[in-house]
């Protein structure tokens, strides 16, 4: 069982209007299918390059820009639908603030060829997105996205950085966590990168990066952002040693794109130098007070 997955370095990019923007992205998601990808992966908040479409009025308040997103979501979706229909693939499309009952919040979409198969928010708040841009944190429902060639869930950026949503996903049978970031500076790229890789370690299972690069001075929001790729393994048998299986140089534009062999990710889980999955699972780790919902989603 293998997929070949593709993950961004991407680009918070000005755009004159809506389709320019979908120009831009289907010429995204043609490239990395072009070169063997399945499964593609954008970064948080790479839907933010729409704010440069609006009014300078909203560009300016990044409050105002979570109405404004929000008010394109249905647009936004059709475009991701669309490209992952015609180009035979699974899209975790870029994080987009949404408002929903009341709340503002931070969503990953993932389409397929059978069209919008379900989403993943973020649970965990960075003090930014809580005291400055006021996005809340989601309510706690986890999704596993079931493939023909294994079972995935996302975990966005600071959520990444605990190991509780990862260790609920895997034991609800995923082998693959991919994790969508938006990261300023190097030492949050940092921590989004240990987390990564504690989690591909505690749960012997892949993880994946995606992160924003490069300056976009128009917007407020991810006006600096420095990032890179990566994929992640356990170092275990048939692993590489030091669990990093690849990595991309940070701040290029473009994608990493890896073979992955779910194979190997049983015979550790079964039959590994450690059994980090098997004691991990016996941990009890949640949220105080809350209780965690599993949704499982056919892609």
């Amino acid at each position: 069982m293998t997929v070949t997955v593709a993950t961004a370095q991407y680009p918070i990019t000005e755009h004159a209007d809506f389709s320019a923007w979908k120009s831009h992205t289907e010429l995204w998601v043609s490239d990395a299918v072009k070169n063997g990808a399945q499964l593609l992966l954008f970064p948080e908040y790479g839907s933010m390059e729409l704010v440069s479409i609006f009014s300078q009025e909203i560009r300016s308040n990044i409050r105002q820009q979570i109405l404004s997103l929000d008010a394109v979501k249905s647009e936004f979706c059709a475009v991701f639908e669309m490209l992952a229909k015609e180009y035979k693939c699974i899209i975790v499309a870029p994080t987009i603030p949404i408002v929903e009952n009341g709340q503002n919040l931070n969503r990953a979409y993932v389409f397929s060829e059978n069209g919008l198969v379900g989403y993943q928010d973020k649970f965990f708040m960075t003090r930014f997105e809580n005291e400055e841009w006021g996005i809340q944190s989601a309510p706690k429902v986890l999704t596993v996205f079931e493939a023909s060639w294994g079972k995935f869930g996302i975990q966005i950026c600071y959520d990444v950085e605990f190991a509780l949503g990862s260790q609920i996903l895997c034991n609800a049978g995923a082998s693959l966590v991919l994790a969508p970031s938006c990261t300023e500076t190097i030492r949050g790229a940092t921590r989004v990168h240990i987390g990564t890789r504690a989690r591909a370690l505690e749960n012997q299972a892949y993880t994946v990066v995606s992160q924003t690069v490069g300056n976009a001075e128009w917007s407020p929001a991810v006006d600096i952002n420095y990032g890179y790729a990566a994929f992640y393994s356990t170092p275990d048998k048939d692993m590489p040693d030091d669990g990093i299986i690849s990595t991309m140089q940070p701040q290029n534009e473009g994608w990493l794109i890896q073979e992955l062999d779910f194979s190997k990710i049983e015979t550790v889980r079964h039959d590994g130098q450690v059994f980090n999955f098997r004691d991990h699972s016996r941990l009890a780790n949640a949220f105080a007070g809350e209780e965690i919902e599993i949704l499982y989603r056919t892609v």
